[in-house]
């Protein structure tokens, strides 16, 4: 497979089964992979054959199953969950203005009594590269003969040649829409659209990415004066023509200068910080963190999220797939075992299964209480469960699909099949390979 071959498949993963981003808890020790793999081979040793699933529609649950189990479980990591002891001790992160800069806390706990706090001004943010192309008669014809063209674009200490051809009598946004789409499926870090306005039609080639890459001037470069095939495509089309300059953001925090080539980046490795405008002279945007009650109102409102997203996607599957069904239960008795407490504190169960929270009423009860910790101890439960059943899932979703099986194993004499799981590789490769 080419590189961008490859890039597709994968774009095609993340667009498809996970749309959302993934995290650092994404990443593992060798220790935990190892208990990942040894935790397969256990669920395989006495599992029966089954026939393969051929069904997309049911490659599509297995796999968006998988996927949701991954985010409640990083739901739950994010909370401190994976540490029952930590659970709900976990800080939030305030800002003065969001809608300035929004913050999140991602350090460690604070056990020193301090507070981490500070100022922050934002003089520009931080922006991409854009490329506008010429406008030209939409639909004209091409004033370029017929042939076969090329040009090159350096991106990322990388350079690709795109080709294409120019047939007799295409109009221009013919041909526009053409190099649209090439570039789009490309994946390279330049996204392509066209600008109309009046009957006439541009190419507007922008980076993924903001910011100038260290010691240069620029993020991507065009040019056809050594490509492989027929230039003048650049100039006609007006292609290197950088209409908006790539530009660091910049911002001072307590007074002192800094930049960043993108509008989100961490301080101290304890605030996850996203620049979103501009502050008014002399109007810093302070950040700091919340009190504890207002944490745990957060941290409340984060958990019941996860719970409620994951039981969205199973329930979304109950008219197209049987088993779907069983998880929904699954999960409604685990939040059922706890319904008393949750109830008296603020957390009531809705029909379909899902949670809902009464702010006003969570707020009272952690002032009102003599030990916050001992008031909430059943979400320490709670959370272990979803963890237990986020991890089930996570390694074996096909529990959950409608399977024929075609033989039970030789109890106590049969090899193991650690790599049954890689199934999976198949449900997200098959259309590439």
């Amino acid at each position: 497979m080419s590189s961008i071959a490859l890039t597709n498949v994968y774009n095609n993963y993340l667009t498809t089964y996970s749309p959302k981003t993934v995290s650092r808890h994404d990443t593992h020790k060798k220790s935990e992979l190892r208990g990942v793999y040894n935790s397969i081979v256990k669920m395989n040793k006495e599992a029966p054959l089954y026939l393969p699933t051929t069904s997309k529609e049911t490659q599509n649950y297995a796999v968006d199953l998988k996927e949701n189990a991954r985010e409640l479980h990083n739901t739950l990591a994010e909370l401190g969950g994976l540490d029952q002891q930590g659970l709900l001790s976990k800080k939030s992160a305030f800002s003065s203005n969001e809608d300035i800069v929004s913050a999140t806390f991602v350090g460690e706990e604070i056990t020193d009594g301090s507070t981490p706090e500070f100022d922050i001004e934002v003089q520009t943010l931080a922006s991409p590269q854009e490329n506008l192309g010429e406008f030209l008669d939409s639909n004209g014809s091409v004033s370029l003969p017929a042939d076969t063209y090329s040009f090159d674009v350096s991106i990322n200490e990388m350079n690709y040649e795109f080709q294409f051809a120019v047939g007799e009598n295409e109009t221009n946004k013919d041909v526009q829409s053409r190099l649209m789409r090439l570039v789009n499926n490309s994946n390279i870090g330049i996204h392509a659209d066209l600008v109309e306005s009046e009957g006439q039609s541009a190419l507007r080639l922008t980076s993924d990415s903001s910011g100038l890459p260290y010691g240069k001037d620029h993020i991507f470069h065009i040019s056809d004066d050594h490509t492989s095939k027929s230039s003048g495509t650049v100039d006609y089309f007006g292609l290197d023509y950088t209409s908006q300059e790539a530009s660091n953001a910049k911002f001072t925090l307590n007074g002192d200068e800094h930049t960043a080539s993108s509008n989100e980046f961490t301080v101290g490795k304890q605030f996850e910080i996203k620049l979103k405008g501009i502050t008014a002279e002399d109007e810093p945007v302070h950040v700091g963190l919340k009190e504890d009650v207002d944490s745990l109102t957060d941290n409340v409102s984060r958990l019941i999220g996860g719970y409620n997203a994951f039981m969205r996607a199973a329930s979304s599957y109950l008219s197209s797939q049987a088993r779907s069904s069983n998880l929904v239960k699954e999960m409604r008795g685990i939040a059922g075992r706890y319904y008393n407490s949750m109830e008296s504190t603020g957390l009531n169960m809705k029909e379909d299964g899902t949670l809902e929270v009464n702010p006003s009423l969570l707020k009272e009860t952690a002032l009102q209480s003599e030990d916050i910790s001992e008031t909430f101890s059943y979400l320490k439960d709670f959370s272990s469960s979803l963890l237990r059943k986020s991890d089930q899932v996570s390694l074996n979703p096909m529990d959950y699909v409608e399977r024929k099986i075609v033989a039970y194993k030789n109890p106590g004499h049969n090899y193991v099949s650690p790599y049954t799981t890689s199934a999976y590789s198949g449900m997200m490769f098959n259309s590439y390979c």
